[in-house]
C-alpha cells in the first residue's frame, strides 16, 4: 500500500485527507522536516512525500493530489470530467501552490525577505505577507459565492488542498477569516467531514 510522509501543520494534510476519502489501505508516517528518515526518501527533506509499493516516489502536494485523483477515478475526486474540468483543477492547484502558499512565506519566515534584522523590519514583512494572503483569500471567497466546493464537479482534491491553508489563515491573519464568509463556510463543511476528522485526530495524536 502507498505510504505518505507528513508533518503536522503542513500542506501534507491535503493528500492525507484525500487518501482517507479514497478509502483504500495506506500508511501515514509522521516525520520532521530535514530528518534522516525523511531525507532517505526525499533529498529535499520536505513533505508531502508519497511512496508506492514498488518504491516509486512522488513529491509536491499538487502533483500528489493530481496523481491520487487519477489513480482512483472511482473516488470521484478529480472535480469533473473533460478537458476543461481538468484545466480548472490544474488552475486551482496552481493557485494554491503559487499564489496562496507563497503568500504565507513572508509570514512564516520574514527574515528571508529583508536584510534588516530588526524587529521593526520583521513586523513590516509579516504585515506585507498578511496583505498578500488576504488578497488571495479575497479571490477564493468571491469564487466560492453560491458554491459548496471549489470545482464544479463537487468535492475534490482541490478542496482538500485548500484546507490546510485555510487553517493557516484562521491562525495567522489578524481577524482570522473575518470578511471571508464563503471561505469559512467551506472550512466548516470540510471540518465536519468524517474523513477529515479522522485525519485531524490522527495528526493531533502523533
Amino acid at each position: 500500500m502507498p505510504t505518505l510522509y507528513y508533518a503536522v501543520g503542513a500542506c501534507s494534510l491535503a493528500p492525507h485527507i484525500v487518501l482517507e476519502w479514497i478509502g483504500e489501505p495506506y500508511d501515514a508516517v509522521r516525520v520532521q522536516y530535514g530528518s534522516a528518515e525523511l531525507l532517505a526518501v526525499n533529498p529535499a527533506g520536505a513533505v508531502p512525500t508519497l511512496r508506492e509499493d514498488d518504491g516509486w516516489l512522488l513529491t509536491q502536494a499538487g502533483a500528489i493530489l493530481d496523481y491520487l485523483a487519477h489513480k482512483h477515478p472511482e473516488a470521484g475526486l478529480a472535480g469533473g470530467e473533460g478537458i476543461r474540468a481538468a484545466a480548472e483543477a490544474h488552475r486551482w492547484s496552481a493557485f494554491f501552490t503559487s499564489d496562496v502558499h507563497a503568500a504565507f512565506w513572508p509570514v512564516f519566515m520574514p527574515f528571508r525577505y529583508t536584510t534588516d534584522q530588526s524587529d521593526g523590519a520583521r513586523r513590516a514583512v509579516v504585515e506585507a505577507g498578511h496583505k498578500l494572503v488576504a488578497k488571495q483569500f479575497g479571490i477564493l471567497d468571491r469564487h466560492l459565492e453560491g458554491r459548496e466546493h471549489i470545482l464544479d464537479g463537487g468535492r475534490s482534491v482541490i478542496d482538500a488542498y485548500s484546507f490546510p491553508m485555510i487553517r493557516w489563515a484562521m491562525k495567522l491573519l489578524p481577524g482570522g477569516l473575518d470578511g471571508f464568509a464563503n471561505v469559512r463556510a467551506l472550512h466548516d463543511r470540510l471540518a465536519a467531514d468524517p474523513g477529515v476528522q479522522t485525519v485531524l485526530a490522527r495528526e493531533a495524536g502523533g
